[in-house]
C-alpha cells in the first residue's frame, strides 16, 4: 500500500531506524548523562537521586594543590606535542604526496602503526627506548612520546586534505619563480591550512586524555589530570573527580565542534568556484 510518495512498508522500516538509532545514542551517551550531574552534587558520595546541587567540587578542584597541577602538565605536554605532531606530520603527509617511491605504502605504514598498535605496547617500547637516555620523569620524554602518539593523526588528515589538491597551482607557482618555500607557504599552506588544523585538534586530543604512557614514563611532578583522575578512582573517591571529568567532556565537546567546523570550511575550499 502506498501513501504518497512512500509505501507503508518504507514509513514503518524509517521509524525503527529512528528509533533503533536513538537507542544507540542513548546507550552511548548514558556514562556522559550519569557523570555530568553528580559534578553538581551537593552530597559526598555517587548516589542518585542528588541531595542538592552545588559547586563545591569545582571549587575543590580549582583550589586543590593536586587537581590543578595536573590540569597544567595536561596542558604543557598537550600543547607541546601538539606542536611537534603538526610540523612532524604535515612534512611527512607532504612528502608521501608528492613523492613517488616503492616503500611509500610501507613508510606510512610505519608512521600511522602507533594509531594502530595497542597504546601498552607503545608506552613499553617508548620506556625502554627512552630510559637509557634518561627521558623518563621528564616533561621532554613525554612530550616526545605523545609526539608519536600525534603524529598519525595529523598524517591522515593532511594527507586526506592533499587527495583533492590541485598539484598544477604547484607548478604554476614554480614556473613563475617561486621558491619551494615560498610556494608551501604562499600556495599549498593555506589550501591545506583545515586539514593540519584538524590533525592538531586530534593529536591534542590524544595527547591530553592519555594515561597509558604517564603511568609508565611520569614522575611525580608530570602528572596529568587523566593520570590524576586515576589515581583518585583507586585511592580516594571524591566527587571531585567528576568535575574533572565534566571538564575532559566539554574540552572534548568543544574539540569536535572545532573539527566539524573545519572539516566543513575544508569542503568548501576544494569546491570549483563558478
Amino acid at each position: 500500500m502506498r501513501t504518497g510518495t512512500t509505501t507503508v512498508g518504507e514509513r514503518i522500516t524509517g521509524i525503527g531506524l529512528t528509533v533503533l538509532t536513538g537507542a544507540v545514542l542513548i546507550f552511548l551517551m548514558a556514562p556522559i548523562l550519569t557523570i555530568v550531574p553528580l559534578s553538581f552534587s551537593s552530597g559526598s558520595f555517587f548516589m542518585y537521586p542528588l541531595p542538592g546541587f552545588s559547586l563545591r567540587w569545582y571549587q575543590d578542584f580549582f583550589t586543590s594543590s593536586f587537581w590543578l597541577p595536573s590540569l597544567k602538565n595536561s596542558l604543557i605536554i598537550g600543547i607541546s606535542a601538539t606542536v611537534l605532531a603538526t610540523g612532524l606530520g604535515t612534512l611527512a603527509a607532504l612528502g608521501i604526496w608528492r613523492a613517488r617511491f616503492p616503500a611509500q605504502a610501507l613508510i606510512l605504514a610505519i608512521l600511522i602503526s602507533p594509531m594502530v598498535v595497542p597504546v601498552i605496547i607503545v608506552a613499553v617500547g617508548v620506556y625502554f627506548a627512552f630510559a637509557p637516555l634518561g627521558l623518563t620523569d621528564g616533561y621532554l620524554g613525554l612530550i616526545l612520546a605523545h609526539t608519536t602518539l600525534g603524529v598519525p593523526f595529523v598524517v591522515i588528515t593532511v594527507l586526506a586534505t592533499l587527495s583533492g589538491f590541485d598539484r598544477t597551482l604547484i607548478r604554476a607557482a614554480e614556473s613563475l619563480g617561486a621558491s619551494q618555500i615560498a610556494t608551501f607557504r604562499r600556495v599549498t599552506l593555506p589550501l591545506i591550512l583545515p586539514g593540519v588544523a584538524s590533525g592538531a585538534v586530534f593529536a591534542f586530543a590524544a595527547s591530553f586524555d592519555e594515561v597509558v604512557v604517564v603511568l609508565l614514563m611520569a614522575g611525580p611532578g608530570q602528572r596529568t589530570l587523566p593520570r590524576q583522575m586515576f589515581a583518585g578512582i583507586n585511592d580516594n573517591i571524591s566527587l571531585t573527580i567528576t568535575a574533572a571529568a565534566t571538564m575532559l567532556i566539554a574540552i572534548s565537546l568543544m574539540l569536535m565542534i572545532a573539527v566539524g567546523w573545519l572539516q566543513r570550511r575544508s569542503a568548501r575550499m576544494r569546491q570549483p568556484r563558478g
